[in-house]
């Protein structure tokens, strides 16, 4: 079982789909927002046709109007995981949803309960004073957690308030317990990384493609939908922003603009959680490799085992 994990446009998933046809392996998703239907362009889903080359799971899996949690991922992923084996086919996990690869690897963070008067307190405010000023209220009381949970998350942010209400500690203190596990599975593991300007140069060109190949039309098509979408939905990076144009708040320059700065804040909070993985094999990749390249250096070591 091989996973693969780096920054967004790190080129993670060009490495797990050429992996995936050297092995004859299949290929989970760990991405809290390929999982859901009709947002392709701005989650950057594998092609079609590339899925038909390939069998990929935890693609296309959950309807926009419906919210999914680290749980229901891991429960899937598990699923997933015995069908492929009872093949005896390979497994390759990629993604860059940290969140989600530490529920894979060492099991779900034991929190506390949810509590519906806290949780609707926190809803209200969110609504009331606006998201940003809930993360500012999380950057002082739990800088760490702030530092890796994207400033559009909501689930995350309230999800972290409320925690903070329940135990008085913050909950990057309560998540410490994971740095204390072992891997569930026994999983080679391999990550991307770049230099942080080549990174922001991969992140802005993949912005631009987006919206040149309809980005804007997708979302527009997901908000005429009857079922409005979900607050994680609507809270994605790209989608928040796009919607904010859609509606007239912004023009579609800085809705852009804005896509990239917060993409670039992204990459950032995966650096930082990706830092606290245990026994990753990192591939510093050079701003010209070829992803040949990259698939054989990965193949060397893949085989080596060391």
């Amino acid at each position: 079982m091989i996973l693969i994990l780096g920054v967004t446009s790190s080129g993670k998933g060009r490495l797990a789909f050429d992996l995936a046809q050297s092995l004859g392996a299949e290929i989970i998703s760990i991405d809290s927002m390929k999982v859901y239907r009709r947002m392709d362009i701005g989650t950057a889903k594998p092609s079609r046709e590339v899925r038909q080359r390939i069998k990929y799971h935890l693609i296309d899996i959950v309807e926009p109007s419906d919210s999914f949690s680290v749980g229901a991922f891991r429960e899937t992923a598990l699923e997933a995981m015995k069908q492929i084996k009872s093949r005896n086919m390979p497994i390759i996990a990629v993604g860059g949803t940290a969140l989600y690869i530490k529920a894979l690897l060492y099991g779900l963070f034991e929190g506390p309960g949810t509590n519906e008067q806290i949780r609707a307190e926190l809803n209200s405010r969110a609504e009331a004073q606006g998201l940003a000023e809930l993360y500012r209220e999380l950057t002082k009381i739990d800088p760490i957690a702030a530092e890796r949970i994207n400033p559009n998350d909501f689930k995350r942010i309230i999800r972290a308030l409320e925690v903070y209400q329940l135990t008085g500690k913050p909950i990057s203190s309560l998540q410490k317990q994971w740095d204390r596990e072992e891997a569930k599975h026994d999983w080679t593991i391999i990550g991307l990384r770049r230099e942080k300007a080549e990174e922001s140069k991969r992140i802005n060109s993949r912005v631009k493609k987006m919206v040149a190949a309809g980005f804007v039309d997708e979302i527009k098509a997901l908000l005429a939908e009857e079922k409005p979408l979900s607050k994680q939905a609507r809270c994605a990076i790209g989608y928040a922003e796009i919607i904010e144009y859609i509606n007239g708040k912004i023009e579609l320059e800085e809705a852009t603009e804005l896509i990239k700065k917060n993409t670039r804040r992204l990459a950032k909070n995966q650096r930082t959680w990706f830092k606290t993985f245990k026994n990753v094999h990192w591939l510093d990749i050079e701003a010209d490799e070829s992803p040949e390249k990259i698939l054989s250096r990965t193949k060397i070591f893949v085989e080596s085992g060391k």
